[in-house]
């Protein structure tokens, strides 16, 4: 009984399902903050709350490509026990529906590839600026 409520309680924290998902993407809280337009404390102070707010949390959804739901609902056994035990194509959604959308959505290797590229084009963009002050 004690593991069941103390599984609902990890659910329903979503600020710590955000960082759990932050994590399995590879993306920093700094790189997480970049996107958003805000700093890496306010990343480090969401993932600590229970709760995020709607609108700010449909904000970070978008910018790690997945929903809403995924996020409030993450369980990370679950999401473990799909990827040790069924072939995805042909995975039972019905109680697992959470876990299947989480793994279907989310391709870190894509993510890594997205961010570096964003990097990429920052620091090139930087030179750019500083070969235009060195003329």
């Amino acid at each position: 009984m004690d593991v069941e409520i103390k599984e609902k309680e990890n659910r329903r924290h979503v600020g710590r399902n955000l960082q759990r998902i932050r994590v399995y993407l590879g993306m920093k809280q700094e790189a997480l903050a970049a996107d958003l337009g805000v700093n890496q404390q306010v990343i480090s102070k969401i993932e600590k709350q229970e709760e995020i707010e709607e609108g700010f949390l449909k904000r970070i959804a978008e910018v790690l490509g997945i929903s809403e739901e995924v996020i409030k609902d993450f369980d990370v056994e679950k999401t473990i026990f799909n990827i040790n035990h069924h072939n995805y194509k042909d995975a039972n959604i019905s109680e697992g529906a959470t876990t299947y959308a989480i793994v279907q959505q989310i391709n870190p290797l894509e993510k890594i590839v997205e961010l570096y590229e964003r990097l990429l084009k920052s620091e090139q963009d930087k030179i750019e600026i500083l070969k235009k002050y060195m003329k």
